[in-house]
């Protein structure tokens, strides 16, 4: 058996055998803990909660409303079956134009319609997963690198470096400074990695920021196409969350940036989707937009890999031309985004943890750095594995999203309904209390506490080889630790 699984592995490619997907690290390890026991309020609720995943479900009445209201927007029903025959049959990989001039007009929207972008300019992928390797394989060849400050999305290191060859530099933020991305700490980065020979070939940022739930301000954007110009290398902005921002400061897209710049727009691009503002992963919508004709010509034919479905298309057209409905669902999720923020974090607060200020997102940076029994990224996974087994909840470790500081932790709160969110807080409050009541009250409790909180780390195989510490970690583990440096602010 052995022998036979080793040879079917020998007929593979590299690209397909290689660890650079990340599926073996704690933040895809917590999802499969979920989908072994998913949490029901009655049929299994000592399951684990799924808060691992950037999901918005808080606006699907919405949605659904408009769709018995817009029977003639789909070719399945009774109303559009006319425009079915269309529809179905071979689309150009352009997209419908109803489609794209409908996808402009929401950019525009949550912009603050302070930018106008060009429905020529939309070309289609499968989802942003999609939009940002395409974006990759038109701008760098293997071995290339792109400076991605940190903490960063955990599965751009899937997204952008598995079938690519690229390489991921982290550049270190602190909280400190909030996370703030600075010039200093991006000069830094490159300037080691032209010492290393690695050619860096951009930026890639997420605004607003996942994992933070921060957006970034007009100084910092300003700073970093001044930066990049100067290089002259490119900056991709993933702004896929752009609609969910609930709070001040606003969202400032980077081509509301540019617009008063003396820049290089060549070297400019941007990756948009429907999965997160209009809550509609399963849809696949993502979206490149390109200031540079040549890239945006090349994505376009690379999108024959990934279109977004004609059915899909004719259907989204007719929801995202419709102002309205549009304008109304926009207002209305910022409010649901910040009621239910706002009763995750003010809930923590009352236990005793802390979150970083955010006002975007699905999700918060929750701070457990007083929960650690050291400042490590060993004992952060030790935290780590006792939420997800013993308190049954499935958030993300710093870690995961190359955090510099171990006791982070993302924590997505759109994913469910009012009364799960109660049972997490419970269960958040439960396991902070007994931590307490069992610092030096008697033997039998700190025995307890050895047994069930401190766990051995030499007893599980499952992460040692990549993340004991830095030292250690190989350049092609799934949490890839950058063979160059980690710059630091």
């Amino acid at each position: 058996m052995e022998f036979t699984r080793n040879n079917n592995r020998q007929l593979l490619s590299k690209v397909a055998t290689n660890n650079r997907h990340g599926e073996n690290t704690p933040y895809f390890e917590g999802w499969k803990a979920y989908d072994s026991n998913p949490f029901h309020p009655t049929q299994n609720p000592q399951g684990v909660i799924q808060m691992g995943l950037a999901e918005n479900q808080l606006c699907f009445d919405l949605i659904e409303k408009w769709l018995l209201e817009n029977p003639d927007a789909s070719i399945c029903t009774a109303e559009g079956i006319d425009r079915f025959r269309d529809i179905a049959i071979f689309q150009d990989y352009h997209g419908l134009k109803e489609f794209r001039e409908g996808v402009a007009k929401l950019m525009g929207r949550v912009g603050g319609n302070r930018v106008k972008f060009d429905p020529n300019r939309i070309v289609m992928s499968g989802g942003a997963t999609g939009a940002n390797e395409t974006v990759m394989f038109c701008l760098a060849d293997p071995g290339d690198a792109f400076l991605v400050p940190s903490p960063y999305y955990a599965a751009f290191a899937r997204d952008l470096r598995w079938r690519t060859g690229l390489e991921i530099v982290p550049v270190d933020c602190k909280s400190s400074n909030n996370f703030r991305i600075t010039r200093a700490a991006l000069e830094e980065a490159y300037e080691e990695a032209q010492r290393s020979n690695i050619n860096v070939k951009g930026v890639i940022i997420a605004n607003p920021s996942n994992p933070l739930g921060t957006v970034l301000d007009k100084e910092t954007m300003r700073s970093l196409v001044s930066f990049i110009n100067d290089k002259s290398i490119h900056l991709v902005c993933d702004e896929i969350y752009a609609a969910t921002v609930f709070g001040s400061p606003r969202f400032i897209s980077v081509a509301e940036i540019i617009q008063d710049m003396d820049c290089n727009r060549d070297l400019i691009h941007i990756v948009y989707s429907l999965s997160k503002d209009m809550g509609l992963p399963g849809f696949r919508v993502g979206i490149v937009y390109s200031f540079n004709d040549c890239v945006m010509n090349c994505a376009r034919k690379m999108s024959s890999f990934g279109l977004v479905s004609s059915q899909t298309q004719f259907l989204l057209a007719a929801m995202l031309n419709d102002e309205e409905f549009v304008g109304n669902f926009l207002r209305e999720s910022s409010k649901r985004l910040a009621k239910r923020h706002h009763v995750f974090t003010k809930g923590l607060e009352r236990i005793g943890i802390s979150t970083l200020k955010s006002n975007a997102g699905l999700f918060f940076w929750m701070d457990m750095r007083p929960l650690l029994k050291e400042q490590t990224v060993q004992a952060e996974i030790e935290l780590w594995r006792v939420i997800i087994n013993k308190v049954k909840l499935n958030v993300s470790p710093g870690s995961s999203f190359q955090c510099s500081e171990p006791g982070w932790f993302r924590v997505c709160f759109a994913n469910m309904d009012d009364e799960t969110v109660q049972v997490a807080l419970e269960r958040i409050r439960e396991f902070v209390h007994q931590g307490k009541e069992e610092d030096g009250v008697s033997e039998k409790s700190k025995h307890w506490r050895k047994q069930n909180l401190r766990l051995s780390f030499s007893s599980s195989r499952l992460y040692n080889e990549s993340l004991m510490s830095p030292h250690m970690i190989s350049p092609h583990s799934p949490i890839p630790q950058s063979p160059l440096v980690r710059a630091r602010t």
